[in-house]
């Protein structure tokens, strides 16, 4: 595949951010690759596995003459992070980002952005409950969804620009108006994730089963359960209290749906059970039918992945 940009830089080296890198160099989607973490830990980590061609101690550095510049942090530092860069971007560079939230994060980016950079918000469709550096892999993208935000600063040259590198990454990549993407996800990731957490957390402290039980004896359902909650605790902190209204609804919904089911199983309606697990039983093969999983156990690969 051609070369989309000459320089990219990574600000912030966690999963998605190394596997960025990693699926640019495998299919030739970029020229250098300059990378910043805030921790001199993290950085040192990436130097040690070959992870950007550079390295930088400051983000100011790490942003110099890059073409595209992706902000790979947690949705509640971007701004911070924006007004330490926005002096250093390249005239005519394209500022994009991962985060899972994209109305937060448009009113903490595009405020401070020069005139002469295009902000294309983006967000990848995938991940695992690993983080840090090492966790990246080349293929995190193949065949997930990317989804780009519509931004009145970001021309149509900048923007099919974005969508190229993405598909050369091997995504799939789709425009979304910002606070319907917000509803989206808080249906398909960010409730399913606090109810992960509420059910770990209902397991630890429920007196009588003991934690030695809930992990020697722990069902295909519950094990799932702790692999989402094992996610990054700063990131889906931030993704909450910055998608806070659509997440609220979605989780109201849930709330009267789960009495409805109580109710069903108090009153011995089985008649109502079985319909309503045979309709969502449908969810499921529609996932499969677009590719997005498929039948075998375990989800027929070694490596579990989540959209986050």
């Amino acid at each position: 595949m051609s070369q989309i940009y000459d320089r990219v830089a990574l600000i912030g080296l966690g999963l998605i951010a190394s596997s960025i890198f990693w699926a640019s160099k495998r299919n030739n989607v970029s020229g250098c690759v300059t990378g910043f973490a805030r921790s001199k830990k993290t950085r040192d980590t990436a130097k040690k596995i070959g992870l950007c061609d550079e390295i930088f101690d400051t983000a100011e550095e790490a942003v110099k003459d890059a073409d595209l510049v992706i902000l790979c942090v947690p949705v509640g530092a971007m701004e911070q992070v924006v007004l330490k860069i926005a002096p250093f971007l390249k005239s005519g560079a394209t500022i994009s980002d991962v985060g899972s939230v994209k109305r937060a994060v448009i009113d903490a980016v595009e405020p401070h952005l020069p005139d002469d950079v295009n902000f294309v918000p983006a967000h990848p469709l995938a991940g695992t409950e690993h983080s840090g550096p090492e966790s990246g892999f080349a293929s995190l993208f193949d065949n997930r969804w990317c989804l780009l935000t519509d931004h009145k600063t970001a021309d149509k040259k900048s923007q099919n620009k974005v969508v190229s590198f993405w598909e050369g990454l091997g995504a799939n990549v789709e425009f979304m108006e910002a606070d319907h993407h917000d509803l989206v996800l808080a249906v398909t990731s960010h409730a399913p994730h606090l109810i992960a957490y509420t059910m770990v957390g209902v397991a630890e402290d429920l007196g009588r089963v003991t934690n030695s039980e809930v992990i020697k004896y722990s069902a295909a359902g519950f094990r799932d359960f702790t692999r989402i909650a094992a996610s990054d605790p700063t990131m889906w902190r931030d993704v909450f209290l910055s998608n806070k209204k659509a997440t609220l609804e979605i989780l109201g919904r849930f709330t009267e749906e789960l009495f409805d089911l109580q109710r069903a199983i108090r009153t011995e309606n089985g008649d109502k059970l079985l319909n309503y697990f045979t309709h969502t039983r449908s969810i499921r093969r529609g996932i499969i039918e677009a590719g997005q999983d498929i039948e075998a156990p375990n989800f027929g690969r070694d490596i579990e992945i989540d959209q986050n």
